[in-house]
């Protein structure tokens, strides 16, 4: 394997598959297959989930359930309800887990504890992190950054719906232009909305690429951390 340590972030609406809201268990299942693949071939394996397919903070505040800080609690939350959820889909299929959270929830998850979350991948587990960074006002983009760093995963994989970083949305222009790889720079030249910039800032500072893929192929990830080219690097 070209790659040790990974973490792969993944969006709470990938979950959706082809329903409106919630979770797809036909989605969770191909994940956690996919995942597995790559676990049994001795890769170390981290997940930051998101949680827009059940809330997202700024719709709360949109909506006026919430005030920003408040709503973003709630998305922290949900980000836990579908960590859960692939935690159990992977457990089903005999990987070994264990999920951590930003924010205290003794009966349901472990403290995040960076010694301890390597400890976990070392011994093979997947570490699935929740609630985010456990403070309102940052991303799971950036929780996902901030956790690769402090685990010092080799890169991040950002599993999405399309193959790659384009130019322009590739789902509404259908002359947008694929980059095999892109500098940090340019992003910012470009204003490509890969990640949000404070991850992106992160990233670059601490010279941790980033690979955008479609998580919905099956094998992308495998070939991935075989060191196929697959995606967009961001480097």
């Amino acid at each position: 394997m070209k790659y040790k340590r990974i973490l792969v972030k993944l969006s709470g609406e990938a979950l959706m598959g082809e329903k409106e809201y919630g979770i797809d268990p036909k989605v969770l299942e191909q994940y956690a297959a996919e995942i597995k693949t790559v676990v049994d071939a001795g890769v170390q394996v981290a997940i930051v989930i998101g949680g827009g397919n059940i809330f997202r903070g700024v719709q709360g505040v949109q909506s006026g359930l919430a005030d920003r800080a408040q709503g973003d609690y709630m998305g922290m939350l949900a980000t836990v309800i579908n960590a859960m959820a692939l935690q159990g889909a992977l457990e089903r299929i005999s990987v070994k887990t264990r999920l951590q959270s930003a924010i205290k929830m003794e009966q349901i998850c472990e403290p995040f504890i960076r010694r301890r979350a390597v400890r976990h991948l070392e011994k093979g587990r997947v570490v699935i992190f929740g609630a985010g960074t456990g403070n309102p006002y940052f991303t799971t983009d950036t929780a996902a950054s901030l956790r690769a760093v402090e685990i010092e995963a080799d890169l991040i994989l950002k599993g999405t719906r399309v193959d790659g970083v384009y130019s322009a949305d590739p789902e509404k222009h259908s002359d947008a232009i694929k980059f095999e790889t892109i500098t940090f720079g340019e992003v910012y030249e470009k204003g490509l909305s890969i990640m949000d910039l404070t991850a992106i800032t992160l990233c670059q500072e601490n010279h941790l690429p980033i690979v955008v893929f479609d998580m919905n192929k099956k094998g992308n990830l495998l070939k991935l951390v075989e060191g196929e080219k697959v995606g967009t690097l961001v480097h």
